[in-house]
């Protein structure tokens, strides 16, 4: 393989344009494109078909220089250790990072689906909780998200990182007019469960068959009361001592479960 030039400058355009991927959801946009961290992310995105250029540390570029086909195919540029260490967005980066494509998707395909299972976030600021949310929806069978505009960013890198690749899986759709959305939703005959802490036990079974969404609101205030107001369903999660609620991404996580549980008993 020839010798590589080596960046050694942040002012370098390319690493003041991966910078700007990571701080701005605009640039994300507007590019099409969202950066990934990490050898799991960066492979999942090349089987994928969806890594559009890599950036690898002078670190890392020499060790896998041991390994012949690694950069077979491979759109590439070497960055040396200090300057890597300074754009990376993780506390212990792995020395590979890249710009992967933004995916879009469809409403309409998303609430064709057979028997939908939708999650619907309001409002969810924190981004680990809604990465952590995106991957458990993957694993509870949730066919899609939506979400309201005031969520955090779904491809800013922290919670692109919390997904563990299930945002390359999972279909995810942001409402610009939320209300509109449930109001379409209940005239497709999706039914509405939010989780609220005026709700009913939700594990009477039968519950979630159906098309159906389970609505998640705000890690402090939960979901605002003109929202919970449209869902034909309020509940809650039964709570031993003075606990009073759960983490979001804990309680979308028991909700999830319990309704695949039930959907896989149909």
């Amino acid at each position: 393989m020839n010798v590589r030039t080596v960046i050694t400058s942040l002012n370098n355009p390319q690493i003041k344009n991966l910078a700007l991927l990571q701080k701005k959801a605009k640039a994300r946009k507007e590019q099409g494109l969202f950066v990934v961290e990490g050898i799991k992310m960066f492979e999942e995105a090349r089987d994928l078909g969806l890594l559009v250029k890599s950036y690898l540390s002078e670190s890392f570029y020499q060790e896998k220089l041991k390994t012949s086909d690694f950069f077979t195919g491979l759109n590439f540029e070497v960055v040396s250790d200090q300057i890597f260490k300074q754009i990376t967005d993780t506390m212990t980066p792995q020395g590979i990072m890249g710009t992967v494509k933004r995916p879009v998707y469809n409403l309409d395909s998303i609430l064709s689906k057979p028997n939908s299972f939708l999650l619907i976030l309001e409002d969810i600021r924190d981004p680990g909780n809604l990465g952590t949310m995106i991957r458990t929806a993957e694993g509870a069978g949730v066919t899609g998200i939506i979400l309201n505009s005031s969520c955090a960013d779904i491809l800013q890198p922290k919670v692109v990182r919390a997904t563990m690749g299930s945002i390359y899986r999972v279909p995810y759709y942001l409402a610009e007019d939320f209300t509109a959305i449930l109001n379409m939703l209940k005239d497709e005959g999706f039914k509405l469960y939010a989780a609220h802490l005026s709700g009913h036990l939700y594990d009477q079974e039968g519950s979630f068959l159906g098309k159906c969404g389970l609505l998640i609101g705000n890690e402090a205030h939960g979901l605002k009361e003109e929202t919970s107001a449209m869902a034909d369903y309020l509940i809650k999660i039964p709570m031993e001592g003075k606990v009073e609620s759960l983490n979001a991404a804990i309680a979308a996580a028991i909700l999830m479960y319990e309704a695949a549980r039930q959907r896989r008993k149909k």
